[in-house]
């Protein structure tokens, strides 16, 4: 288990970042996560979802533009206030994952794309709750930040920019959590749940970090533009992206996403 540390606490990082962009619109990249592996979890309409930390809104807003139950929350009000001003019929509300409002056994599905990793307390007790939250049988799909080469060079490069003042020891703030493949499964065992896959997944690949390696399209960088579409890399990146991820998987991946149910 590695901690990476910023300049500014996790509730800091994510208030600016959804106060400095726009709601998202509807993910389009059935490809790409998290639609794909939230596609893989939901597989029918028979029962309601929560999306907890659903950010600016990318899978909430195609799951409720196709007419399906789900309830999006997060910890960031901005995120929410956007999400609502944008569309008043979606169902969206600040929440903690430590301490869900929710009755026992409300949930047939539970997705949490890049949620868990953000506590720097308390992580045991927000899987207990998405455990108790979720039906017999229901399904969770969630991401975590991996312990690995790739989050290392990220890490790294992250603390290139920051300024001296910023990287005294009294200024670093916990940013981020990062488990292995191992402690990332034992978290969820522990909790009850049957796993039935996890993956070693690219969400943001560190050749997307230099636009040499980006599609033609995507050079200026474009968040909005990215979450909708995933972000793509040109044929070159793609190739070396592709040969990383086959060859060391495990080391090359910035998230695993673990698919798992609550058994009856």
């Amino acid at each position: 288990m590695r901690v990476t540390y910023r300049s500014r606490s996790v509730k800091e990082y994510w208030a600016k970042r959804w106060a400095d962009i726009p709601a998202d619109k509807p993910m389009e990249n059935r490809n790409a996560y998290p639609l794909k592996y939230a596609e893989m979890t939901v597989t029918a309409r028979d029962g309601p979802i929560l999306e907890a930390g659903c950010g600016a809104g990318r899978i909430l807003r195609y799951y409720h533009e196709r007419g399906y139950d789900i309830l999006g929350m997060d910890f960031i009000d901005v995120a929410i206030d956007k999400l609502r001003k944008i569309d008043p019929t979606l169902k969206a509300e600040v929440g903690d994952i430590t301490q869900l409002r929710y009755a026992d056994e409300t949930f047939r599905y539970f997705l949490a794309f890049g949620l868990y990793h953000n506590l720097e307390a308390g992580l045991n007790r927000a899987i207990a709750e998405t455990y108790r939250v979720l039906r017999k049988n229901g399904r969770v799909c969630a991401s975590f930040r991996a312990d690995n080469i790739q989050t290392r060079l990220t890490d790294w490069l992250a603390d290139r920019r920051v300024k001296a003042r910023d990287a005294a020891e009294g200024a670093r703030a916990f940013h981020k959590m990062n488990l292995t493949r191992g402690e990332y499964e034992a978290l969820f065992a522990r909790a009850g749940f049957a796993i039935e896959a996890v993956y070693p997944v690219e969400n943001m690949p560190i050749l997307y970090k230099f636009a040499f390696f980006r599609a033609s399209d995507h050079k200026v960088f474009d968040e909005n533009k990215a979450r909708k579409e995933g972000y793509r890399l040109s044929w070159m990146g793609k190739a070396l992206q592709n040969f990383l991820m086959r060859a060391f998987p495990d080391q090359f991946c910035n998230i695993y996403v673990l698919i798992a149910h609550k058994p009856a």
